[in-house]
């Protein structure tokens, strides 16, 4: 059991984020407003073609709320309120809290500085201590594994703990890339991470370090198996994707394992890139419908380069791209799907830069497999599943796409 101070701490910290929360919803229009410069609306209005009585209605929300931001502020905050404001930490908090509002988890408005994190990962180079990080079904902050020979792989952080304090702060209501931007920070300064694993509290001191991810790993297996894992859709992985399979062909692979496993997604665009190396031409790749219903269909571009048997590896972490890749090649019979259901993300978001230099991230689309199969809150069922138990150190689900392909 966890120690009963700490159970305290974190019920305390979450009754607090939900007041904060509250407070921050009712006052938030007023800051969007502000942040809503003409070119914002007009840029915003004309790419998703947003009808102006719709803006209207929007306008008479964010005035009324504003109302009641100016009598907090000048009633209460102004005449109560005894510590320091900063006010461009309450604006950033402000807009937050509008967006948290809508109710989407994956939909969050990023500061600048998070904007530009956000793009450093994309690219995978940051400085960090090297983990990758989701969410698990209950809402907690998880490691789903240390990169290589990084610091958290040194330090011993493992898949599936439950990532409690950076630097003594809580991390209950927190997104991953909220988590993710405290862990970040100066080259050679240290973090301290707090986890719980098996019910206990462990305490990590990690030296930050410059990451750069290798996306993909590959090894030949027996029986002219190639072996390649994916670890996130950043950008370039799909060119990535293609030089170890060149290689692995080079060297006699006649079959492919693809492990999708704890790959939460990424890159839309490096996923249908993948499928462009295996689809054959004009294939249907993925389906999408926006928020007017709108309907579009993405094709694969190109003659297929990997042409062989392919088994790919899932489980509940594998989300998102992850599940546009496995759900086209398992629509158009071109692989067969080992391991568990996967996490079931089947909306995609835009990044929507702001001139000030932050970002929104929308959620935009909800896309479909092919044949139209619902992914979202569902994930997709592999062909054969295979549970890994915990106990052992044999990779049962590897050794079932082994046998498959032998």
């Amino acid at each position: 059991m966890f120690e009963e101070d700490n159970e305290q701490i974190i019920k305390k910290k979450m009754k607090s984020a939900r007041i904060k929360h509250v407070i921050i919803t009712l006052v938030i229009a007023l800051l969007v407003a502000v942040a809503s410069s003409e070119y914002t609306l007009y840029y915003y209005l004309n790419r998703y073609n947003v009808k102006e009585d719709y803006s209207e209605d929007a306008s008479k929300n964010i005035d009324s709320i504003a109302k009641t931001l100016k009598n907090i502020r000048k009633t209460y905050v102004d005449n109560a309120f005894i510590g320091e404001i900063d006010e461009e930490k309450v604006f950033e908090e402000a807009i937050k809290g509008y967006i948290n509002g809508l109710g989407d988890e994956y939909s969050e408005y990023m500061t600048a500085d998070e904007w530009e994190d956000f793009q450093a990962d994309a690219l995978g180079n940051y400085v960090g201590v090297g983990i990758y990080i989701s969410t698990d079904k209950s809402g907690n902050v998880i490691v789903l594994s240390p990169i290589k020979g990084t610091p958290a792989e040194e330090a011993g952080l493992e898949s599936g703990d439950i990532i409690a304090f950076v630097n003594d702060e809580s991390t209950v209501g927190m997104t991953p890339e909220e988590v993710s931007s405290r862990v970040k920070g100066e080259e050679g300064t240290k973090v301290k991470i707090t986890v719980i694993r098996d019910s206990e509290y462990k305490y990590f001191d990690i030296e930050r370090k410059a990451i750069k991810v290798y996306h993909v790993e590959s090894e030949m297996l027996d029986n002219n198996i190639g072996y390649i894992s994916l670890a996130t859709f950043d950008e370039g992985c799909a060119e990535e994707i293609k030089d170890e399979y060149i290689k692995l062909e080079f060297q006699g692979a006649k079959k492919i394992i693809l492990d999708l496993r704890n790959n939460t997604g990424g890159l839309v665009v490096e996923a249908l890139n993948i499928l462009d190396l295996i689809l054959p031409n004009g294939a249907t790749e993925l389906i999408t419908v926006d928020a007017r219903d709108s309907k579009k269909t993405e094709y694969s571009k190109n003659d297929p380069i990997i042409n062989c048997d392919i088994v790919v590896l899932v489980n509940e972490y594998s989300a998102s791209a992850s599940e546009i890749l496995v759900g086209a090649l398992k629509d158009n019979n071109k692989a067969t799907i080992v391991g568990t259901n996967t996490y079931g993300k089947g909306v995609i978001q835009t990044v929507i830069p702001i001139p000030d230099g932050s970002a929104l991230k929308l959620t935009t689309n909800e896309y479909y497999t092919p044949n139209m199969t619902k992914i979202n809150k569902i994930g997709i069922e592999p062909d054969y599943v295979v549970e890994q138990d915990e106990e052992t150190e044999e990779d049962e689900q590897l050794e079932k796409a082994i046998e498959i392909l032998k």
